[in-house]
């Protein structure tokens, strides 16, 4: 499978984007799904994910409350609604994808490129 994720892009501090990572080559509905992103200089860090059984989903601290995960099956999609956004969340946002319920290692087999976000204060 190929992701894709775009939407990223400038925005003032207080407001909203939505990313998205649009699936290409086989059917994401029965894939878990995940964002993870890396800001200048640092590691990369989950933000989310949303397992496939059962549609748990999970968020790092530092976005909960200001950041949903969602998925259109039928447009072979996954979202990221950021909302409150701090320049703190700035970063380049990454999504994933792996087939089945999530790994207990939290490990994604397959990667898109990144998308650049930048919130200025």
């Amino acid at each position: 499978v190929q992701l894709q994720a775009s939407g990223g892009g400038l925005v003032l501090a207080g407001g909203s984007l939505r990313l998205s990572c649009a699936a290409s080559g086989r059917s994401l509905s029965r894939y878990s799904v995940g964002w993870f992103r890396q800001a200048p200089g640092k590691g990369r860090e989950f933000v989310s994910s949303l397992n496939w059984r059962g549609g748990s989903t999970r968020y790092a601290d530092s976005v909960k409350g200001r950041f949903t995960i969602s998925r259109d099956n039928a447009k072979n999609t996954v979202y990221l609604h950021m909302n409150s956004l701090k320049p703190e969340d700035t970063a380049v946002y990454f999504c994933a994808a792996d087939p089945g319920s999530l790994s207990p290692t939290g490990r994604f087999d397959y990667w898109g490129q990144g998308t650049q976000v930048t919130v200025s204060s």
